[in-house]
């Protein structure tokens, strides 16, 4: 463990999916945390976190989880930060570390800023790092390992907080970088969620196509429309907030991919070879060098397997 990795007395996870069941399996395995509090407001998770032995202390009482701890990570979809950040923030100590997981910052900081109490910093975080599988099973103390996080601390948080901040994400084995939020939803418009939409879009458009039978697309999905589907198998609720939230970053990505789009139908119409063999060239590269920098492997089961906790 990295030695700004010193242990927060009080952890408080809100919301046990994927990523906050890893964050808290993360935070007891390297000893980040000396108490660890999960709320969720959804019962069953409630009563599987308990099972696992995820957490010191379980409630869906988000006032009274956060209540004296040194470390708050809201891990809900970012549609609802703003909603939980007001219910919590009377409740959060002087001295306290506000932060979250949403992929998308500058609406975070929005939403959450208005509602942050003297004394509490907030820094903003976003572990790149998922499986498209959700609930607190799902989680793996592993998951953040080699993996980036990105902190967008707002101009004049304390310095202390977002050293401390960093010093847990290096602890749960991630590379952390910082950003401003805006230059960080730019970025992940066209590394996350435009490859997210168009994965939604290509599935949808299979699935509605009245010559190829459902028995047809799951007997022939060995090939690119499998690695599709993996995609649009991530939670429904978290995308649709990410795709509202971010919608300006999306939609220039967006409009930048149809002109390439364009240029690329032209190239098949006209049988350019040369054209296409060049973008293939070029982009096969970019996939060798994700996977020489380890943000990748080229195992069948891209390196998302879970270790044993």
């Amino acid at each position: 463990m990295p030695e700004s990795a010193a242990p927060f007395g009080r952890l408080a996870v809100v919301g046990l999916g994927l990523i906050g069941s890893s964050i808290a399996r993360g935070a007891r395995r390297y000893g980040l945390a000396e108490t660890i509090v999960a709320v969720d407001r959804d019962a069953g998770v409630r009563d599987r976190v308990r099972e696992l032995g995820l957490a010191d202390l379980v409630t869906d009482a988000a006032e009274m989880g956060v209540a004296e701890a040194d470390l708050v990570i809201l891990c809900v979809p970012v549609g609802a930060v703003g909603a939980v950040a007001a219910a919590i923030a009377p409740h959060l100590k002087p001295g306290a570390v506000l932060s979250d997981v949403g992929s998308v910052k500058g609406s975070v900081v929005a939403a959450v800023l208005p509602h942050l109490p003297d004394g509490v910093a907030f820094v903003p975080g976003h572990p790149v790092a998922g499986t498209e599988y959700s609930g607190p099973d799902a989680g793996f103390s592993t998951l953040f390992s080699n993996r980036w996080c990105i902190l967008t601390p707002p101009e004049g948080t304390d310095a202390e907080a977002v050293a401390r901040v960093r010093g847990f994400w290096e602890g749960l084995g991630a590379i952390v970088e910082t950003m401003t939020p805006e230059h960080h939803d730019l970025v992940l418009a066209i590394t996350s969620h435009v490859p997210h939409l168009i994965a939604f879009n290509i599935v949808g458009t299979a699935a509605d196509l009245e010559e190829v039978t459902q028995s047809e697309v799951i007997k022939f999905s060995a090939g690119g429309f499998r690695d599709f589907t993996r995609i649009a198998a991530s939670d429904p609720t978290m995308w649709r907030d990410v795709f509202l939230t971010n919608k300006d970053a999306v939609l220039e990505m967006l409009g930048r991919f149809n002109e390439d789009l364009s240029a690329l139908a032209r190239a098949i119409r006209w049988e350019d070879g040369e054209a296409l063999h060049a973008l293939f060239t070029r982009t096969r590269a970019i996939r060798r060098g994700i996977v020489a920098m380890g943000q990748e492997t080229a195992a069948p089961d891209f390196g998302r397997r879970p270790s044993e906790d």
